[in-house]
């Protein structure tokens, strides 16, 4: 996500990071969506089925799955509320207003129930255990009421974003499923790789941006339906608007489009998107789905991040947009094709981003950013984030790999995740140099391509690539160092 800029709060204290299970390489099986929405205007709501096929890759027997329900903490009551008070009336543009995702049925199980630390999960208990290397299937029937909120999930006052839709399965570790509650500091979402089939049913004055390629589409009455499908993704996202215009252009083989409403320069928006797609490619390797949407939309922070879609906020003024923009597509490399653990180690891929992003800038001096102007301000930002909060608690904690509920503040979280996560691999280019650097992020993309990378596989690249760098990172990560 982009960065924020927010209020003080209190420090809390570190967590611990979790191994996570791989997606797998492109011809490795994954598990598979089908899914139904259909979205209804006036009632703000999405109803769907997820025709669910589970492709045991662990190695031990499953018996039950668990799905985070991300749409229910817009309800009236969560103990877990997606947005901070601090972004509440930017966010609820029209006053407080409430969603929620509830579970109607669930077929080809023994028995389900919706439950977890915030009404977050739904657990399917299945027939029989599904074995490693089996697949079980099962079909989930919900409703998605959608708040009037500029947010990932909600009706905005243009479009609609329909980010976290539907019923995800939860990323399983060590521990078994990882249940994932919506903190509102930074992106609470781990996901493993999976194939959709998305057919969505909308207004026919309706556009859909979607993080699919589009199959086939149907039009009935006042009704269309529109089926995308995506392979080896870890989420799939939309944004629906009768406002949309559209602007396209192929970058190698990937058709990048442009949705916007309010941009008087939609032209440098897309230019700025196809470039930095094609430096990333360059820079760390292929970009591997055939579309990638970049859609203008409300949103109360600056950008949003999905496989093959990237939300971005239609409040921003122009500069900001393309630098937003650069950032999030930089999340199609850090967070869509390598995972990472987003609760436990926030930094992993906004710090990479952020750092990606100034490399794009770094080698595209025409859109104005320069290195040393983005380092100098990250700089300065954490250095004054620290220093207040010296002052007022005495000692700053600086430690970077904590757990999202240990970030009480937004604030807090933009200056390690960001900040300090852009200063860290500053100081890691200059200290093995360019070259061993750039060996480095290929191998991490490489390496890592479709799985759920540990903050151990990323430092093992950088060290494998001939540098003794165990201490550099600790010194960083545990807050040791004094920038």
């Amino acid at each position: 996500m982009k960065r924020f800029i927010c209020i003080l709060l209190i420090v809390c204290a570190a967590a611990a990071s979790l191994t996570l299970t791989a997606c797998g390489k492109k011809d490795v099986k994954v598990s598979a969506y089908d899914i139904l929405a259909i979205y209804d205007s006036e009632s703000r709501s999405v109803t769907g089925t997820v025709d669910f096929t589970y492709y045991n890759s662990t190695d031990n027997e499953i018996g039950d799955l668990k799905f985070n329900l991300y749409g229910n903490a817009y309800r009236e009551g969560a103990t877990y509320t997606p947005v901070s008070q601090s972004y509440a009336n930017k966010a609820y543009y029209a006053g407080t207003s409430y969603g929620s995702m509830s579970v109607e049925g669930v077929e080809n199980c023994q028995a389900w129930n919706v439950g977890g630390e915030d009404e977050n999960i739904l657990t399917v208990t299945l027939l029989t255990p599904v074995y490693p290397e089996e697949s079980v299937n099962i079909k989930i029937s919900y409703k998605l009421v959608l708040a009037k909120v500029n947010h990932r999930t909600g009706v905005t006052e243009n479009a609609v974003n329909l980010g976290n839709f539907y019923p995800v399965l939860c990323a399983y570790t060590r521990e078994g499923f990882t249940e994932c509650p919506y903190y509102y500091c930074g992106d609470p979402f781990v996901s493993e790789c999976a194939n959709y089939r998305v057919t969505v049913d909308l207004p026919a004055g309706y556009v859909a941006a979607t993080s699919g390629k589009l199959e086939k589409e149907s039009a009935a009455a006042d009704r269309k339906k529109c089926t995308y499908t995506l392979e080896n993704a870890r989420d799939f996202a939309m944004v629906l608007s009768d406002k949309f215009e559209v602007v396209t252009q192929k970058v190698g083989g990937v058709e990048v489009s442009y949705y916007y409403y309010k941009d008087t320069n939609p032209q440098v928006s897309l230019s700025a998107a196809c470039d930095s797609v094609k430096f990333f490619s360059g820079a760390f390797g292929n970009y591997v789905y055939p579309t990638l949407c970049v859609v203008q939309t409300g949103f109360c922070y600056g950008g949003m991040e999905y496989p093959a879609l990237t939300m971005i906020s239609d409040e921003l003024a122009a500069d900001d947009n393309i630098y937003t923009i650069v950032h999030e597509n930089a999340h199609q490399w850090w967070y869509a094709m390598v995972g990472s653990d987003q609760i436990n180690c926030g930094w992993q891929d906004e710090g990479l981003a952020e750092y990606s992003t100034l490399m794009f800038f770094e080698n595209h001096p025409t859109y104005g950013y320069t290195r040393t102007g983005i380092i100098g301000s990250a700089t300065k930002a954490y250095r004054a984030y620290y220093s207040v909060y010296n002052q007022i608690f005495g000692e700053a904690d600086t430690s970077m790999n904590r757990h999202l509920k240990d970030f009480e503040s937004e604030y807090e979280y933009t200056n390690i995740a960001y900040n300090k996560g852009l200063i860290l691999f500053d100081m890691l280019r200059q200290s093995i140099g360019d070259e061993k650097f750039g060996a480095g992020l290929k191998k991490y993309f490489a390496d890592n391509l479709y799985k759920v990378a540990s903050y151990e596989d990323m430092c093992g690249c950088f060290i494998g690539a001939g540098a003794d760098l165990e201490g550099f990172f600790a010194s960083f990560t545990e807050g040791k160092i004094v920038i």
